[in-house]
């Protein structure tokens, strides 16, 4: 939990494209503080993905209701073109937030970036 005078750790983002899919990295705190900032480069990041989009959750540090709602307009982005849009390691703490929002339904929610180019792959 975040305090005030507590400093968040920056939130970034890196994509690594390849032939059959492309894997964005966010790093660092999902909150409402950071997500406006990663909207865009998010959009940007998913144009022209190709069919699998694996968002690579192993270093978000923390998230809110904001971070959230990054993911799925990420989803409602990529859905209409047919995007498989896949999480990847999340968080305990995530992975709880996924359940409780009932976004975990869904999403497709994979324990490694890894598992999630493998079964999806296979798919």
């Amino acid at each position: 939990m975040h305090t005030a005078g507590t400093a968040s750790p920056e939130a970034g983002l890196r994509r690594e494209a390849l032939t059959e899919h492309t894997v964005i990295t966010i790093t660092g705190d999902l909150d409402i503080a950071s997500a406006p900032s990663l909207r865009e480069p998010l959009e940007i990041a998913l144009r022209d993905a190709g069919p699998l989009v694996v968002i690579d959750l192993s270093e978000v540090t923390f998230c809110d209701a904001a971070g959230l709602a990054l993911l799925t307009g990420a989803r409602r982005l990529t859905e209409p073109d047919g995007v498989a849009l896949v999480l990847a390691a999340p968080s305990p703490h995530m992975v709880r937030l996924l359940r409780v929002s009932g976004l975990s339904r869904i999403f497709s929610v994979r324990p490694t970036v890894d598992a999630a180019r493998i079964r999806s792959a296979a798919a």
